[in-house]
């Protein structure tokens, strides 16, 4: 299927490894599954109940990708999905998420998806998922994603999600549990400007031994935006994890870092660490010297810083 130059455009900027119409996809665009296909070890199939997909990954699926992504360009729509993905027990796969909006109008568009992900185990799942808001409207741009994810014994989930401009309004609300063995392994990225407003809650349970939770959050906030990170790590077992939180204030900006922890086993072992503070001035006099202008410095420090 041919698609639009915005539709296309926006899909470059949320999709790092390249959207192509082959393999195991689901484009969502505008509300609708706009195309989709399947491969030999990864089935998609629509839900029959509510707007959404089913996503069945393969035992034998080895670093094998699925990419999902959704496009939304039509000014006040209200979209809302419910995603499920089932891992059988070893499989290693590479889930690739998303989502754009594209609002020239002056109707807020906004997108809610809920992903719940079942791992099996031993299996090995990266999911990346980046948000992205653009037009020339003066409709709000809104993300409200929601992350359930559920860890059998030994498996593995790299959590790899980014906001990387033009989302006016975000909500992010994020709950991971741990078996025993299970491993996650989260890293958060998220730039606001102007008025925006952040907010992210991340709840890890590790209720069985030998689990592990490594939480980062790197955020920038520019202009009159407001930020609130809550992460917690609550230790139901012998178990390990570490939260950090690192952001740079900018503007009148603001920025809430509120690292929580809760140990309720003897052998609960779980750190905690945040900073907030402004760009360093000695790396910006650095910049400066190769001849960049302050900004042009700044957006430097702030791609690698967010990197």
């Amino acid at each position: 299927m041919e698609l639009d130059s915005i539709t296309s455009g926006v899909l470059d900027v949320i999709d790092d490894k390249g959207f192509q119409q082959q393999g195991a996809y689901n484009l969502r665009s505008n509300g609708n599954a706009l195309c989709h296909g399947d491969s030999k070890h990864i089935k998609i199939k629509r839900k029959e109940d509510k707007p959404g997909i089913d996503v069945f990954i393969s035992g034998d699926a080895r670093d094998e990708q699925v990419h999902i992504p959704v496009v939304i360009t039509v000014p006040g729509l209200n979209d809302v999905v419910y995603n499920d993905f089932y891992v059988e027990d070893g499989a290693n796969v590479t889930i690739v998420a998303g989502c754009g909006i594209h609002n020239d109008g002056c109707n807020q568009s906004r997108h809610d998806g809920i992903h719940a992900f079942h791992v099996g185990k031993n299996a090995t799942v990266r999911y990346e998922e980046k948000h992205y808001g653009e037009g020339s409207g003066t409709g709000e741009k809104i993300l409200n994603p929601v992350t359930q994810i559920f860890l059998e014994e030994g498996a593995l989930f790299y959590l790899d999600t980014a906001q990387i401009g033009g989302v006016d309004s975000t909500h992010r609300e994020t709950q991971v549990e741990l078996k025993a063995g299970a491993k996650l392994q989260c890293t958060e990225r998220l730039l606001t400007h102007d008025a925006q407003t952040a907010i992210s809650n991340i709840l890890v349970e590790m209720n069985g031994d030998g689990s592990s939770a490594q939480i980062v959050s790197r955020s920038v906030a520019k202009g009159s935006s407001v930020q609130t990170f809550h992460p917690r790590a609550v230790g139901n077992a012998a178990c390990h994890a570490h939260i950090q939180c690192d952001s740079i204030i900018m503007d009148q900006a603001q920025v809430s870092s509120i690292p929580e922890i809760n140990a309720k086993h003897l052998d609960a072992a779980i750190i905690h660490e945040a900073a907030i503070g402004r760009i360093n001035n000695e790396q910006l006099l650095k910049l400066r010297t190769f001849g960049m202008t302050e900004e042009e410095a700044e957006a430097v420090i702030i791609e690698n810083f967010l990197d």
